[in-house]
């Protein structure tokens, strides 16, 4: 973020309206126009997005999801807030995302919907998914998290699901700080989840105010069922805002950096790099690598090897199963979730990385690989 993001979030704060208002308004329809569908909502959290996606599907108390272990625990976390119960599934190795391979297989009576998670900004192959799914009257949920930017099949990620979720923690190309976003390919079911987003009042404040302004009688709202705090400040719109209009430009830089990275560790035998699939283009939210079995050190023993170096790099996605919080569910065989969980790292990727930095984290990689530098 720079001069602009801090400009836009000062006049929001001058504006006197700091809370949920016309700037989160404005992001929405941005937002939504952006992507080509016809409703975006602005919550709180990715997190939050998710939960209410659920809600809106119509998933409770003894319905199954299928979701990825390999995936950050709020994917997981979002099934239980509805008291339904996690279901996971194994991931495709060159992606690290579900396909209708691993998800047929633990699919049950019981399966009201599919989380389908673009994993690092990787998109999933939505159009498969569903073509299993659908038919068996499945949802798919699409947790696109960390895949603001990212395309499938020539249109932005999200734009073909019935609903997905956004992240804009900073960790995403496009941050808000704190913030998510629900898309709706209905625009019918948008009024119901703003409700639910603001405790469930049958009026928004936004809308209380602009009564008062109008000198009408004044408007007292009802509360017709529960409902959550889940909204975003107009401070935090107002950030988004300028940060969609960089999009593309910070999709563009990332692509680049990862196209270095990939040519100058193409020769580290066996190791393998995030890459788009042959039906989409990621954003490169995260570049990580996965080391081959016979790697001279273990991944940890990597990680501390950059550290030394001082290179800030961390261990690949977390397997959810694997926490002591999903110790009590019952899964599948998750072979290839625990082999990317186990010897993967995520190598730093920002827009500011300069060549000589880039090239530090080469030579480390390299180093530890037992590669000779080139002459």
């Amino acid at each position: 973020m720079g001069d602009e993001e801090a400009a836009a979030a000062a006049d929001a704060v001058r504006s006197g309206w700091v809370a949920q208002g016309p700037r989160v308004a404005a992001f929405e329809r941005a937002f939504a126009d952006r992507l080509g569908v016809p409703e975006a909502i602005a919550v709180s959290s990715c997190t939050t997005a998710l939960h209410l996606a659920l809600i809106n599907a119509g998933v409770g108390p003894g319905d199954e999801v299928v979701v990825p272990s390999l995936s950050f625990v709020a994917t997981a976390n979002a099934v239980r807030y509805v008291g339904a119960r996690p279901v996971f599934a194994d991931v495709e190795r060159a992606t690290g995302n579900l396909t209708p391979e691993t998800i047929e297989p633990v699919l049950t009576s019981a399966t009201r919907a599919v989380i389908l998670v673009d994993q690092g900004g990787i998109p999933a192959d939505l159009d498969a998914v569903r073509a299993l799914v659908d038919r068996r009257g499945i949802v798919v949920v699409e947790d696109a998290a960390c895949a603001a930017g990212s395309t499938y099949k020539g249109r932005p990620v999200g734009a073909g699901a019935m609903s997905a979720t956004f992240s804009f923690h900073p960790r995403k190309l496009l941050t808000t700080g704190e913030g998510g976003m629900l898309t709706l390919a209905r625009a019918g079911h948008a009024p119901r989840l703003r409700r639910l987003r603001e405790h469930g009042m049958s009026v928004s404040a936004a809308d209380r105010d602009a009564a008062d302004r109008a000198g009408g009688a004044p408007v007292v709202e009802s509360y017709d069922e529960l409902g959550f705090n889940y909204r975003m400040t107009d401070v935090q719109a107002a950030i988004g805002l300028v940060q969609l209009g960089r999009l593309a430009a910070m999709v563009e830089r990332r692509r680049e950096l990862a196209a270095r990275y990939r040519e100058a560790l193409a020769d580290v035998a066996g190791l393998e790099t995030a890459a788009d699939p042959g039906y989409g283009l990621t954003n490169f939210q995260a570049f990580w690598v996965l080391l081959p079995e016979d790697f001279p050190m273990s991944r940890d023993e990597l990680l501390g090897e950059l550290a030394r170096a001082g290179i800030s790099a961390r261990r690949g996605i977390m397997a959810a199963h694997l926490e002591p919080a999903y110790a009590d569910v019952e899964h599948v065989p998750l072979p290839v979730t625990e082999r990317l969980t186990r010897d993967s790292l995520i190598l730093p990727l920002f827009h500011e990385l300069t060549e000589a930095q880039q090239e530090r984290v080469v030579a480390a990689v390299r180093a530890a690989a037992g590669v000779r530098a080139a002459v």
